[in-house]
Order: C-alpha cells, then sequence, then structure tokens
C-alpha cells in the first residue's frame, strides 16, 4: 500500500466523521455552525499529528508558521466541544479501509494497559484511592486486539479506573467484530469459560494460557501425570445442582457445575428445581509443553490437533509478545503517556489519536523496502525515526518517494531469542512533559 493511498483513507475517514458534525458534538445545534479558524477536520487532523510540544508550539506545526495562528484558549474551546467518539469514529472507519480483503485468518493478541490520568478525586470513575504503599491515582485501561501478523491495532475499548474488568472487554472485542474468523492469543487473566463460550459463539479460534498450579480452570481436571501431555475435552457446563446432576458431576472431564455468581452468558443465572436441565457444552484441548529446562506453560486451545501440535502452539503463543512491544512503542514513541488536557474527555481523544498515528505509521512502514545484504541478522525500519517521518509527511513537509527512502535508511537488527530479566518501574505520569519543548 502506497503512502500518497494511507493518507488518502486517513484523510477521507476525518472528511467522512467531519461531515457530521452533529453526531460527535456536545451541542449538536450550535457546535461547529460557524466558520473559524480551526475547522472540526482541522481540528481532528491536528490532535492526530501532534507531538510532546506545547500547545502553542502544536499550533505552529498545525498552521505551518502563519501568521494565521489561533491562540491557545480557541484550540482548548474547539477541542472541548468535540466528544472522544469523534476520534473513535474516525480509528475505526481507518482501520477498517486497511484490512479490507485480507485473506488469510488474523492472529490477534489482546491485553490491557493501564494509563495514568491527572489526580482529580472528584473524578469518581477514574479516581482509585491506592493502598499503604501506592499514593491515589487516576487511570484509564486500555483493552486492546492487535493484530499480530499486520502489526495493526483492530479493535479498542477504553475502561474507566474503577470499572477496569478486561474479561468483560474481550467480550465486547469478540462480539462487536465483523472478522468472519479469527484467532485470539490471551495471557493467563483471561482464563474464564464466558470468555471461551464467546469466541465459540463468534466462531473464532482461541489460545489462552492458564494457570499451572492448582489454581484456574485447570484445577479439577483428571489430567495426565507426564509433565507434557496433549489431552481434547468435551465439558458441559450447567448451573443446576439436582441429584442427577451430582452424579453427573463426578466425571469431572465432561461436567462442570457454574456457580450463580459466577457470570456466565449462555445459561440463565438462576433456575428453580422445575426448570428444563440446560447444558452448554464447550470443546477444548489442554496441552502442557517445555519451555526451558525447569519451565513448562500450560494453554487452552480449541485449535484443531491434526493442524496445530504442540510445538506449533508453543511458537503461536510466543507470538503474542508482539502486542506488548506495540504498547511500548504506543507509549514512549508515539508519545500515549503525555498529553495536552487535564480533562479525561480530552485525554480519551489524544488516547485515539495516538492509536490512529501507530496505525499509520506501521502501514507505511511495512511496504519499506528492505535491501538484503550479507548480514548477520535480518533488519527492519526504526520505529522512531519512521514516526517522525510520518509525521512530517502528514503535514506535508514530504512526500514520496523521499518517505520511503528516508525510513530505509534508518534500520535497527532484529535479535531473536534475547532473554533478560523483567525490571518493572512504576509508571511516572509526564502530561506536562512538553513544557520544556
Amino acid at each position: 500500500m502506497k503512502p500518497k493511498h494511507v493518507k488518502k483513507l486517513l484523510s477521507s475517514a476525518v472528511a467522512e466523521v467531519a461531515g457530521t458534525p452533529e453526531d460527535y458534538c456536545v451541542n449538536p445545534d450550535r457546535d461547529f455552525t460557524r466558520t473559524r479558524k480551526i475547522s472540526l477536520q482541522k481540528l481532528i487532523s491536528g490532535i492526530i499529528n501532534m507531538e510532546c510540544k506545547s500547545l502553542h508550539n502544536e499550533l505552529i506545526d498545525m498552521f505551518k508558521g502563519t501568521s494565521d495562528i489561533p491562540s491557545v484558549s480557541a484550540f482548548v474551546q474547539q477541542r472541548d466541544k468535540l466528544k472522544p467518539e469523534a476520534f473513535e469514529a474516525v480509528f475505526n472507519k481507518f482501520t477498517a479501509r486497511l484490512t479490507v480483503n485480507s485473506g488469510d485468518m488474523p492472529v490477534l493478541a489482546v491485553d490491557g494497559s493501564d494509563v495514568r490520568l491527572p489526580i482529580n478525586p472528584d473524578d469518581k470513575l477514574t479516581y482509585l484511592p491506592g493502598s499503604r504503599t501506592q499514593a491515589p491515582y487516576n487511570s484509564l485501561h486500555i483493552n486492546a486486539l492487535y493484530d499480530l501478523n499486520k502489526h495493526l491495532y483492530r479493535a479498542v475499548v477504553i475502561q474507566n479506573g474503577t470499572q477496569r474488568d478486561e474479561c468483560s472487554a474481550l467480550q465486547q472485542l469478540v462480539d462487536r467484530s465483523d472478522i468472519p474468523l479469527a484467532l485470539v492469543i490471551a495471557d493467563r487473566g483471561y482464563e474464564s469459560y464466558n470468555n471461551l463460550a464467546h469466541i465459540q459463539e463468534k466462531g473464532w479460534f482461541f489460545l489462552i494460557r492458564i494457570k499451572d498450579g492448582n489454581y484456574g480452570i485447570k484445577n479439577g481436571f483428571d489430567l495426565p501425570t507426564e509433565d507434557c501431555f496433549d489431552m481434547s475435552i468435551v465439558l458441559n457446563l450447567t448451573r443446576k445442582q439436582t441429584k442427577k446432576v451430582k452424579g453427573l458431576l463426578k466425571d469431572r472431564n465432561h461436567f462442570r457445575y457454574i456457580a450463580n455468581s459466577s457470570p456466565f452468558d449462555y445459561l440463565p443465572q438462576y433456575s428453580r428445581k422445575a426448570d428444563p436441565l440446560i447444558f452448554y457444552t464447550l470443546k477444548f484441548r489442554i496441552v502442557r509443553f517445555k519451555i526451558s529446562e525447569h519451565y513448562y506453560e500450560t494453554v487452552i486451545t480449541n485449535l484443531p490437533a491434526e493442524k496445530y501440535s504442540p510445538e506449533a502452539l508453543k511458537k503461536l503463543y510466543a507470538a503474542r509478545w508482539g502486542i506488548e512491544t506495540s504498547f511500548r512503542d504506543l507509549k514512549y514513541t508515539i508519545g500515549l503517556l503525555k498529553y495536552h488536557s487535564k480533562k479525561t474527555a480530552c485525554i480519551r481523544q489524544e488516547i485515539f489519536a495516538r492509536l490512529i498515528l501507530y496505525n499509520f505509521v506501521e502501514v507505511i512502514t511495512s511496504h519499506v523496502a528492505i535491501s538484503k545484504k550479507q548480514r548477520k541478522y535480518t533488519y527492519k525500519c526504526n520505529f522512531s525515526v519512521a514516526t517522525h517521518v510520518c509525521r512530517l509527511f502528514l503535514r506535508g513537509q514530504t512526500s514520496p518517494p523521499y518517505v520511503e527512502s528516508a525510513i530505509a535508511k534508518c534500520l535497527i537488527p532484529i535479535r531473536p531469542n534475547r532473554k533478560r530479566n523483567r525490571f518493572v518501574l512504576g509508571e511516572v505520569l509526564q502530561r506536562f512533559f512538553y513544557r520544556v519543548a
């Protein structure tokens, strides 16, 4: 996909949203009805291409240094008129156009990441009181479906900090998707019969890592005693506890009771004794394989055994790390951690704007030709340099073929199988870092 075409797709998505301001304005009868320096289309495009500078410097870039620059106050007043749903709509329209006519089955990793907000105890939906070792803070939680083959965010659900529920978000992402067939890969936090049922009802495949100890889905099954195994299970779930059901539950590999307190959307939450016995059937494999000399992992999947051996599942699950590196690029290279407002609605705008820019950069870099030479490593584009070049391209300060050539000149090696001890540092809020610019 050529850079000019990608830019055209983004511009058309922005124009489509800007063409119906009444759907995305706080006051549809009044907002964006007059001609101003910052039109709705200019506002959306400008926020998508923002960096980490002060608002005044961002406006200088937005208006290319001309004398017709609006004031910072005028910009803030204009963006306050716009709902975050406008940027969500641009993200969905742009992403749908990037992924149209893709024949292969998408491999989607699901994961979540917190975004810290300015401390505001009055915002009850995002304010978390903290604990003895942690000060109070406000946060939003990003839940994303990430295409591991195309390196694109396909769908996103943003939750308030107090309403964080990654399992519920996964179910929303799956149910809302128009992808006919996909594979969802997830980490241990997503092991839930309800999640498996939603993915099964969608007609998709799942590959989820589960707890390897005495807790979680694995507990309660009669599994082989070997260190590595691959076992197929047909499990019937029910909420009734009659005498007949209690007899069936002794067959632990085929019947399981779901308590009323456990969410499961495909069985009635409550049932009387006179109600008929209802089962919901889940079909899956529990596979345990070795990942290093002393460590093993257990996954649950409905992928067919004849096509996906334990070794193939091991490689598939390892690819899930792509969403972790994408969050790193989104936060530190694209600039997700640095905002131009204290308001939650405006920060939601910038989250979707950063996601749009991430997808734009990834599509451009994926089509840059990298010359193959006699090298020790395979090389890829430097994402940081590519982001800078793509921002210039969006502003009209460069054009093809200079876009591709500039990105192709800055490459970095891909060093597979590198390992290091994980060091977790508390996330530092950097919303006013741009003031040093």
